[in-house]
């Protein structure tokens, strides 16, 4: 077999199993109220400690990452779970309007009961979801 061909296979294999783990991770230890409890407001600024700023920054470099490789794996023919990565992504971000984005994903039934199912898995209540759409 060609070793371009085997490399970009174990690349895959590699960002799958990656991104699967790191997706069980945040969906698992999300509170169950995570998306009906009021922003907890931090805001890293140049008043704060270095080390918020530089955990904010990492955590924004980290969801930037599984954002785009939630879109990769959502593409035919690429293994994955896209949307639930692209989902577990924009939880690590911070940006404005972050929670009203991610109450319509999770509102979505597919993804909803997803979460549900894996996080009953590991013995955690299922994800609160507050519609506030009309």
């Amino acid at each position: 077999m060609d070793p371009i061909v085997t490399g970009t296979l174990a690349l895959l294999f590699v960002s799958f199993v990656a991104s699967l783990a790191v997706v069980v991770v945040v969906l698992v230890r999300l509170p169950a109220d995570y998306l009906c409890a009021a922003p907890a407001g931090r805001v890293a600024n140049a008043d704060a400690p270095r080390l918020l700023r530089l955990r904010t920054a990492g955590r924004n470099a980290a969801g930037a990452l599984l954002v785009g490789l939630g879109l990769v794996l959502s593409l035919p023919g690429v293994p994955g779970q896209g949307l639930l990565t692209i989902a577990t992504g924009l939880v690590l971000l911070d940006f404005p309007g972050k929670r009203g984005l991610l109450r319509k994903i999770f509102a979505q039934g597919a993804v909803l009961g997803s979460v549900n199912r894996l996080r009953a898995r590991f013995s955690k209540p299922p994800l609160i979801v507050v519609r506030n759409d009309p």
